[in-house]
């Protein structure tokens, strides 16, 4: 960790120290609250049996499946399948996706292994790559699946993605909110009591689940008062008086209603939580049970092939995480991959160098034409949103302050 210059704001409630894990490439100014580097818990470090001390969440949950007994999660599944199978024609799970390895390694588990009767469901993708259409496709064809895709207006998806940009530089803050919701909405119309996701969110961090009750925060997936709602950094009252659209447009990005949530007795699981998620092998899993294809080239800002592939402006949401907190996509491809021991920590670092903050040219002129934004425009935002604790302007232009290998402009 390097210097820590005075008087240098964080923006985004991020820790005005940068710090990073011990293990993987990962640092502190994940905009995840619970992203820490040491238990102030006693009881929770004594209960995961880890060392904390300077490691992250993530890294401090690799750990810990090491010593869980994946023979007992099984037996957990099997009994909670058991609870919740249908023989009458009406499906008994709902796995959201589309058609990435995770969504399909987890459909295909959970009817032709353990028997189950999955409806999956698609929030599609802004901007469909080819290749990832395709696989879409193949998931669905070649693994056997009914589906429901829901393609919301284009006309809304597009203004509020430009919203987000330009108020949060956030690209896929509307799509993100309307894939979440989608799924209890169709859950609760086609009476299904089970939502199935693949990996388990605390493999990135997030707050490690017992995955032992129904819809564990119902405020995540509710809404009590629209006042209280925003898109797109702009209030729901204001895209509708002055954006002029309409509540029944938006009604697909917002939560289900409080009241009618109350009423069903729905559970989101993840089958990671059951199994030993390692994403290398849900991909070789897609490949042989559902057609899936990885990319046809490398992906522009990290090292990979095979993750996040099919939307044209996911390369350019990961670049905005990189002008925002720091950490880019290749940050978040080979701590994933340090973690799952495919990865040393000195190979991440060197992939760090090469590919964070590359910038993804590929696409980034048809997203700017399908957004009508001017690319200077962009680029200028990218520069607005960057947190002086993070960032230094240089003679040679921006330059972080601190980076994994310790060569940030504090850091010397």
């Amino acid at each position: 960790m390097g210097k820590v210059k005075k008087n240098l704001d964080a923006k985004y409630g991020l820790p005005g120290k940068v710090i990073f894990c011990k293990k993987c490439v990962m640092s502190n100014q994940r905009p995840v609250s619970t992203i820490e580097f040491k238990h102030t818990s006693e009881s929770k470090k004594e209960t995961l049996n880890i060392s904390t001390d300077g490691i992250c969440d993530a890294c401090r949950y690799a750990q810990y499946k090491e010593s869980i007994n994946w023979q007992q999660r099984e037996k957990e599944l099997l009994e909670l399948l058991d609870k919740y199978r249908k023989n009458d024609g009406n499906y008994d799970c709902l796995v959201p996706g589309s058609g990435g390895k995770d969504s399909a390694m987890t459909a295909h588990l959970l009817k032709y292994k353990y028997g189950m009767h999955p409806l999956t469901i698609t929030w599609p993708p802004i901007m469909y790559t080819d290749y990832g259409y395709q696989n879409f496709k193949s998931w669905i064809e070649l693994g056997g699946f009914d589906n429901i895709t829901f393609k919301p207006n284009g006309n809304v998806m597009r203004l509020l993605t430009k919203l987000s940009i330009e108020n949060l530089l956030h690209p896929f803050q509307t799509f993100i909110l309307g894939q979440k919701n989608l799924a209890p909405k169709i859950a609760i119309k086609y009476k299904i009591p089970l939502i199935f996701y693949g990996e388990n969110e605390a493999e990135y961090g997030n707050p490690i689940v017992d995955n032992s009750s129904s819809l564990r925060d119902k405020s995540y997936y509710t809404f009590k008062n629209l006042d209280e709602i925003y898109f797109g950094g702009v209030p729901v009252k204001e895209l509708i008086s002055k954006y002029k659209i309409s509540l029944t447009d938006l009604m697909a990005y917002l939560p289900v209603i409080y009241t009618e949530l109350e009423k069903t007795k729905i559970e989101v699981r993840y089958l990671g939580y059951y199994t030993k998620w390692v994403p290398q092998e849900a991909y070789y899993f897609a490949v042989e049970h559902c057609g899936f294809k990885a990319r046809p080239f490398r992906t522009q800002g990290t090292y990979s092939k095979y993750n996040s592939i099919d939307d044209k402006i996911d390369d350019l949401h990961y670049y905005t995480t990189f002008m925002k907190f720091g950490i880019g996509r290749a940050t978040y491809d080979a701590s994933q991959e340090i973690r799952n021991k495919h990865l040393t920590r000195e190979e991440g670092q060197a992939l760090v160098k090469k590919f964070d903050g590359e910038f993804p040219d590929r696409y980034f002129n048809e997203v700017m034409n399908y957004l009508d934004m001017k690319p200077e425009h962009f680029l200028s935002l990218c520069n607005q949103f960057k947190s002086p604790h993070l960032w230094s302007k240089t003679k040679s232009g921006w330059k972080l302050r601190h980076t994994v290998n310790k060569d940030g402009v504090d850091d010397i």
